[in-house]
């Protein structure tokens, strides 16, 4: 492989973790571990451990996905494997 090819996975490799903490963030920890202390807290009417279980986690989830094709057409132009 070449030095450039490794950069690049590199890079996408970075992101993907940083992405995947996020949603386990998200999901596990303020969904599950952290659900009743944050049910001491409302958010729009709701307890917010249980928006986080229901609401949050979906909206969180579609968001990584923007960012994620966001940040990875700026890796591929940067490494210029972009259409």
């Amino acid at each position: 492989m070449s030095a450039n090819t490794d950069h690049y996975w590199a890079d996408n490799i970075r992101l993907i973790l940083k992405l995947l903490f996020i949603w386990f963030l998200v999901s596990f920890v303020f969904g599950i571990i952290l659900v009743e202390p944050l049910n001491a807290i409302e958010f729009a009417g709701f307890k917010l451990g249980f928006w986080f279980a229901q609401q949050g986690s979906i909206i969180s989830f579609v968001l990584l996905i923007f960012y994620y094709i966001k940040k990875m057409s700026e890796i591929d132009a940067k490494h210029g494997v972009d259409d």
